[in-house]
């Protein structure tokens, strides 16, 4: 079946078969993604976090850069992705800095959780306030951050996203 003519379905099935091949090469976790634009697969990805040594090389962002790389862009309009388990917080940023137009997931994070990969630390972690977080976080250099900003801010023909 060719990839215009598969539907929301056959793209999970695609996603979950990625999560299974990555298993089976020992790339990383059984996660899998791909993007789809207008019907097409536009990007592909397996969790690759053991095999690059590259803790933010899950399923999602290996698929989000595939599928950006493939249509020259940095955000993700009018795509969608499908991913084979609910997004851990990291994917969740990159999802919402992607912008596409909706997310389909299989696996939740519970079924996550039963097999090791449990997010509930890192989801209460962003709710607490940078004082009581468990990795201290340490403002330095606060007026020379703003310097860059300001640079930005001047710049006439930027690229926004």
């Amino acid at each position: 079946m060719k990839d215009h003519q598969k539907n929301t379905n056959d793209f999970m099935a695609e996603a979950i078969k990625l999560a299974a091949e990555g298993v089976r090469k020992r790339g990383g976790g059984p996660f899998g993604a791909v993007v789809v634009k207008n019907g097409i697969i536009v990007g592909r990805g397996h969790n690759l976090v053991t095999s690059l040594n590259d803790p933010t090389a899950h399923a999602e962002m290996v698929a989000i850069r595939d599928a950006c790389k493939n249509l020259n862009t940095f955000q993700l309009e009018g795509c969608e992705l499908y991913t084979s388990c609910e997004p851990c917080p990291m994917c969740l940023g990159a999802i919402y800095w992607a912008r596409p137009l909706r997310v389909y997931y299989s696996a939740n994070r519970k079924n996550a959780a039963d097999y090791g990969f449990d997010d509930a630390f890192i989801y209460d972690e962003v709710a607490k306030p940078l004082t009581e977080r468990k990795i201290p976080m340490v403002q330095l250099l606060p007026e020379s951050a703003l310097i860059p900003f300001i640079e930005w801010g001047n710049i006439a023909d930027k690229v926004e996203y």
